[in-house]
């Protein structure tokens, strides 16, 4: 059985994957670029959140095709890798957080747009745990616990959203309120690492936030991100 993993800015030109065959997987969604390739004598089915040549933002991602196409390939775990900003202070960037709940408020997309079907979402618990064993086999700190609170892109979080999340939400991001709930309408195991490349918008006074720096951040968590999606396949076998 291949695991799924689908990434971001913080996994951008992985090693993961650097021997991976290319392939397009069509869906009653959209076409899926995505990449297969063997890590540990498993295989794995990698797709770029961004696309092919990273140039999808946030608010045009075909979740549905997404997260489909890995059903259609016999997936059925997939761990998602976001960058996200931190709501708290005692969680710095650099850190990696493994969240057991999450946060959406807005839209979120489905596959039953024209049935009254209500799944209750959420993290795979088996699967959080693997990941968060695998990393401290590793002697890689993780927060094993957090919640993530989603919002809708392009723009980043004014401070008055910011200070209203940070009672409720760990951490900030566009994606995994989506993938998580997308993927439990299919009966996929989905859970999530992300890893903090800012503090969110007024978390640090006078901190200006700029989309070079939070790419910038994150290629420093990517090297420990790929340890542990590689200890999690390893220790799949």
């Amino acid at each position: 059985m291949a695991l799924g993993v689908i990434g971001g800015t913080s996994l951008v030109g992985t090693k993961l994957v650097e021997a991976a065959k290319e392939r397009e997987v069509d869906t009653p969604y959209g076409t899926v670029y995505l990449l297969v390739a063997t890590v540990h004598s498993q295989e794995i089915v990698y797709i770029p959140r961004h696309g092919k040549d990273s140039t999808i933002p946030p608010h045009r991602m075909n979740y549905k095709a997404n997260i489909r196409a890995f059903k259609e390939l016999g997936v059925e775990e997939i761990i998602g890798v976001t960058s996200v900003g931190s709501l708290k202070r005692t969680i710095p960037p650099q850190s990696l957080v493994v969240p057991h709940d999450y946060i959406s408020l807005c839209s979120i997309p489905t596959f039953y747009e024209n049935e009254i079907v209500h799944v209750t979402p959420g993290l795979d618990e088996v699967l959080r745990k693997r990941v968060i064993g695998a990393a401290r086999d590793l002697g890689i700190a993780i927060i094993d616990r957090g919640v993530y609170f989603q919002t809708v892109g392009p723009r980043l979080e004014t401070r008055a959203e910011i200070n209203l999340m940070k009672d409720y939400a760990d951490v900030v991001g566009m994606n995994m309120a989506s993938e998580a709930t997308l993927a439990t309408e299919l009966e996929l195991r989905y859970a999530n690492i992300s890893t903090v490349d800012n503090y969110a918008h007024g978390i640090i006074a006078d901190e200006a936030l700029d989309y070079k720096d939070i790419i910038e951040a994150a290629s420093k968590s990517r090297e420990n991100v790929e340890r542990v999606l590689a200890k999690v396949i390893e220790e799949t076998l």
